[in-house]
C-alpha cells in the first residue's frame, strides 16, 4: 500500500474544552468503530497527524489506549495496523458479544419504563431508515445507541466498557460485512426485542439479543470471510 496515500477520517465534532488528546482519541476510536479504516490497513503517526491536524504527542497516546483495547497493533517498525480478522479471532468476538449483551439486557429489564422502550422503537424506525439508504455512518451508530439505550438502564451496570471494546474490535471488519446485511439480515431481531421489552420476558429479551448478534453479525461476517477474504471461520458458533 502507498504510504503516502492519504488517511481520510470521518469528521467528528470536536466539543468545547476537549483537549487535543481527548479528540485525537474520540476521532479515531469513531474512524475505526464504523470501519473506516480497514482490517489490515497500515498506517503512521505522520499520517494519523495529517488526517487528525495535530500535534505527534495526541497521536501517541491515542494509540496507546487504542492499543490497550486492542483496536489496533503497533509494529516494531513503528507502524501502525489495524488487526485482520480470521475465523477463530472472529468467533470469540461474536461469542463474547452474545455473553455480555445477553446478560446486560437481562440485568438492565428491571428498569426498562415504557418511555425508554418509546425511545427505542423511533431509533429501530431510523436504522431502518438508514440500511435503505444505505448509510453505514448513521445505521451503525444509531445501532450501538439502540443496544446501549438497553445496557445503560441498569444504575449499576458496568459492562459497556467492555462490550464497546468488541464492538470496537469488530467495527473496521463490520464495514465489509454490511455489503451482504440484504441477504442475510431478514428478520428485524430489534422488533422482537422490543416486544420481549414491552412483556417484560427476560427469556425472549436474550433470545432476541443473541439472534440480533447472531444474524447481524455472526452470518453476515462468515459470508463475508468466505466471499471476499477467502477464509472459512474455524466453527460456526451459531
Amino acid at each position: 500500500m502507498a504510504e503516502r496515500e492519504t488517511l481520510k477520517l470521518p469528521e467528528l465534532p470536536r466539543q468545547p474544552r476537549m483537549t487535543s488528546q481527548e479528540y485525537a482519541y474520540a476521532r479515531l476510536r469513531h474512524s475505526l468503530m464504523i470501519g473506516a479504516i480497514a482490517p489490515g490497513r497500515a498506517i503512521t503517526i505522520r499520517g494519523l497527524v495529517e488526517a487528525l491536524e495535530v500535534s505527534p504527542t495526541p497521536v501517541r497516546e491515542a494509540l496507546r489506549r487504542l492499543s490497550s483495547e486492542h483496536a489496533v497493533t503497533v509494529l516494531e517498525n513503528r507502524r501502525i495496523m489495524v488487526p485482520e480478522m480470521n475465523g477463530r479471532r472472529f468467533e470469540e468476538l461474536v461469542a463474547l458479544r452474545c455473553t455480555l449483551e445477553c446478560h446486560a439486557a437481562e440485568r438492565a429489564l428491571p428498569y426498562i419504563s415504557e418511555p425508554l422502550i418509546d425511545d427505542l422503537s423511533r431509533i429501530d424506525a431510523r436504522i431502518d431508515e438508514a440500511l435503505n439508504v444505505p448509510d453505514h455512518e448513521t445505521s451503525v451508530l444509531l445501532n450501538q445507541r439502540f443496544h446501549t439505550g438497553i445496557y445503560s438502564a441498569h444504575p449499576e451496570q458496568i459492562v459497556m466498557p467492555m462490550v464497546e471494546s468488541l464492538w470496537l474490535q469488530l467495527g473496521p471488519f463490520q464495514r465489509i460485512a454490511a455489503n451482504y446485511v440484504g441477504d442475510y439480515y431478514r428478520v428485524d431481531r430489534h422488533q422482537e426485542i422490543l416486544k420481549a421489552l414491552r412483556n417484560r420476558d427476560p427469556i425472549a429479551l436474550t433470545m432476541a439479543v443473541e439472534a440480533d448478534i447472531r444474524d447481524g453479525v455472526g452470518r453476515l461476517g462468515r459470508e463475508a470471510m468466505r466471499r471476499i477474504l477467502g477464509s472459512e471461520p474455524s466453527h460456526d458458533a451459531a
